[in-house]
């Protein structure tokens, strides 16, 4: 008998608006993921002390953990000191690393992962991946999607403005992300998810057309709706391709590269995406999101970042090595540094238009 349906990994809460934060407790109690309130909260040691103050009253039976850095030894410390409480679940408060090391902790005890995030810089919070560095540089590790997200909208708009900038970089480069999928696909053959493609695509498509700015709730939550279901198709699709193709090689690339020049995750994935949609040939959608990118007071251009056009070559020339065995434009042109070169001085001129 064929199979008609499939199950799709997603939260069981997904909570986003303006005073969510208030309502922690009664959201896992009502969903019985903790009517008890036995929860380990991560949070960082800054910021994190003042959520705590703020929370405390209404979690009374919770213990709090600082949580060091984003390290995988930050991560496994974590787990070791929650370990020995008797929880029903594990809360990540604050922002990608603290949830990210929230989330491998919460794996490796055995209990669900209730994300709670502070800011909107990336599309991890509700992803089957912990990013941590580790002696090697930075791993990714699989793990349990939350059970559970909540964002605040009041919180995020308190957040530096760069945290939302970069989350708006990086969900729109899902486009391009599923434009490589699909050119892998039909040059490679490589299986394609069309829900995790269309999911992903449509939360790019979102931001991208959103009429709103970085100041208005509407747009944060278009975002965060948007950074949310990103994650979401990643776990349909059992990988990070409907939001990682040549937009992440080059931002890998800027990071090993230029690892104490370079810009946010986010800023660094918008620019590779506009140019990358340049390179497959659609320069309207090119031009498009860089017109979109900029208005949101994002870098479109390698000088915008403090780079030069000679430098950019460089990490586009590089970025392919990032992924070994993903394919992408970049390794579908191939393209020479001169190649690179012209086609960046060519997509220069056209978002500069």
């Amino acid at each position: 008998m064929p199979v008609l349906t499939r199950l799709i990994p997603a939260p069981i809460v997904v909570d986003i608006r303006a005073g969510a934060l208030a309502d922690l407790a009664t959201v896992l109690a009502d969903q019985r993921i903790s009517s008890s309130g036995k929860l380990a909260v991560a949070i960082s040691g800054g910021s994190g002390q003042a959520l705590r103050e703020r929370l405390s009253p209404s979690l009374p039976s919770a213990s709090w953990f600082e949580v060091g850095g984003g390290t995988l030894e930050d991560a496994v410390k974590l787990a070791e000191a929650m370990k020995s409480g008797r929880y029903d679940a594990v809360v990540g408060l604050g922002g990608g690393k603290i949830i990210d090391c929230a989330k491998f902790a919460a794996a490796r005890i055995g209990l669900p992962l209730v994300a709670v995030a502070t800011n909107l810089s990336h599309d991890g919070l509700c992803s089957p991946v912990a990013t941590l560095d580790n002696d090697a540089g930075r791993g990714s590790y699989g793990v349990p999607n939350p059970i559970a997200v909540l964002i605040d909208l009041d919180v995020i708009r308190e957040a530096p403005v760069r945290f939302v900038r970069s989350g708006i970089g990086d969900a729109l480069s899902n486009i391009s992300a599923v434009a490589d999928w699909e050119l892998a696909h039909q040059v490679k053959g490589e299986d394609i998810d069309g829900l995790a493609a269309a999911m992903a695509r449509q939360a790019g498509e979102a931001v991208l057309r959103h009429p709103g700015g970085i100041g208005d709730d509407s747009f944060l939550q278009v975002l965060a709706e948007g950074l949310v279901t990103t994650g979401i198709a990643m776990s349909v699709a059992g990988d990070s391709r409907p939001a990682s193709g040549a937009c992440h090689e080059i931002n890998h690339a800027f990071d090993l590269l230029h690892p104490e020049r370079a810009a946010s995750h986010g800023e660094q994935c918008g620019l590779g995406a506009a140019f990358a949609m340049h390179l497959r040939g659609a320069h309207e959608e090119s031009v498009q999101m860089a017109r979109t990118l900029r208005s949101h007071g994002l870098p479109v251009l390698a000088e915008d970042m403090g780079f030069s056009a000679d430098e950019f070559v460089e990490v586009v020339e590089f970025a392919p090595r990032t992924r070994p065995g993903r394919y992408t434009i970049l390794e579908h042109l191939n393209l020479s540094a001169d190649g690179i070169r012209d086609a960046y001085a060519e997509y220069a001129k056209a978002v500069e238009a």
